[in-house]
């Protein structure tokens, strides 16, 4: 029966990694309890496991005694004589193996229940840690289930989730598909840890040049920092702790080869490799690329670029969508305002984000539409392809930043005269 015991527990973890020192333990414990239920809690005892024999042994220690008073620590004289063979005398301990059938099976039952219960909180323990010293690393498994878009894939025998949220955009995958992530978090639940894996976080991205590009790996090459729109577009800034390797040249590789690569896991997302600069200037001016610039002035204190630009480059340098200088923001973290050339007076849209509301304001900004004098400009049908509002309400909106843009322009003419004016008198 021992052994019929043993090898039914060490089925239930063959397969879970459980190291045989921690299932003994286990096994050793829950026989205490069992001991300690048969014979009360002040029965002295000791269980031996040997989970490669298949073998537990439980000893019973009871002092020999002539009246006994608490069989579950005690034992008459002629009972431990009989029982061992021995001439054992009044205060000797007498030390008996205890037969696991003497449990019973219902208590056999429940202690095999226990166990069950106890290395599934291992399990879960187990996973957690695992996956908790992972955070940030790439997994490959499969897709075994699909549930409301969101992913569930298999690995390592363990199930992990990709959300909807953590996909990239119009990738599809479907069962059995293999899928790479990079493990974003892990949380406890009342059953197994739920581990969350993305391919929209920046660090998927960076594991990608760690994997494709032997230089970021070894660290000769460092990535400073990443902007992403998942699916779309991403900017990377890196450096070199070796001037006679080129950063941009070995992480795009010869005629791209290694950056392509990347492109193709990530489901054709362009990506723009920069070189770093610890010069800001010079970092904003290639966050912006390939639009030229002509002018920047940096306010470090609030983390604010005012960039000054070509009306030729305007559109270069906002990108489609608003997605140059948006990544371009992300990626030096300087809030970034485009300023046109020759341009002599403009309103910030934030200035009337409480006429606009939050909802039409954030449309226009994620469109790239950061000024007054942008939306005026525009094209209604290319306002509402680009910000999803319909057209009359758009030429309300129109209107009503243009009447205001019109006034302050007049007030702003106002002033500059009068300053000129006062100006010219204090020169007299």
């Amino acid at each position: 029966m021992n052994h019929e015991i043993v090898e039914s527990f060490s089925g239930l973890v063959r397969d879970k990694s459980i190291d045989k020192d921690i299932l003994a333990g286990i096994v050793e414990d829950i026989f205490g309890m069992m001991v300690r239920k048969k014979y009360g809690l002040e029965a002295k005892f000791d269980v031996v496991v040997n989970m490669d024999k298949g073998d537990i042994e439980i000893y019973l220690e009871r002092q020999v005694v002539d009246v006994v008073e608490n069989p579950a620590t005690q034992i008459d004289v002629e009972t431990a004589r009989k029982l061992s063979g021995e001439e054992l005398s009044v205060g000797e301990e007498y030390v008996e193996i205890i037969p696991l059938v003497q449990f019973g099976r219902r208590l056999v039952t429940t202690a095999k229940q226990n166990f069950t219960q106890r290395i599934k909180e291992i399990e879960k323990e187990l996973i957690f840690s695992e996956y908790s010293n992972s955070i940030g690393e790439i997994v490959v498994g499969e897709v075994y289930q699909i549930r409301n878009s969101d992913l569930l894939i298999m690995h390592n025998k363990n199930e992990l989730l990709l959300p909807r949220g953590e996909q990239i955009p119009k990738e599809r995958f479907k069962k059995g598909d293999t899928v790479r992530g990079v493990v974003k978090e892990v949380r406890k639940n009342a059953s197994n840890p739920v581990v969350v894996i993305s391919r929209t976080d920046a660090r998927f991205l960076e594991r990608l040049f760690e994997l494709e590009i032997p230089e970021v790996y070894d660290g000769i090459i460092e990535i400073k920092s990443i902007a992403r729109e998942p699916g779309e577009r991403a900017k990377v800034a890196v450096e070199s702790s070796d001037d006679r390797i080129d950063a941009v040249g070995a992480c795009v590789g010869m005629k791209g080869v290694r950056i392509h690569a990347i492109v193709r896991e990530l489901n054709n997302e362009n990506i723009d490799v920069i070189n770093f600069s610890d010069d800001q200037n010079v970092f904003v001016t290639r966050a912006l690329a390939p639009a030229k610039l002509k002018d920047i002035e940096l306010d470090k204190e609030n983390h604010k670029a005012i960039v000054t630009v070509e009306e030729s480059q305007v559109s270069m340098a906002i990108g489609k969508g608003g997605q140059n200088i948006r990544l371009a923001s992300k990626l030096t973290g300087f809030d970034i305002q485009l300023v046109k050339e020759g341009s002599e007076y403009d309103i910030d849209l934030e200035e009337f984000k409480e006429e606009l509301g939050d909802e039409i304001y954030t449309k226009f900004f994620d469109a790239g539409y950061e000024t007054a004098k942008a939306v005026i400009d525009a094209d209604i049908e290319e306002l509402v392809e680009e910000t999803g509002i319909d057209a009359e309400k758009l030429q309300e909106i129109v209107t009503l930043i243009k009447k205001e843009y019109e006034e302050a322009e007049v007030d702003e003419d106002e002033e500059s005269q009068t300053e000129k004016a006062d100006n010219t008198k204090s020169s007299s």
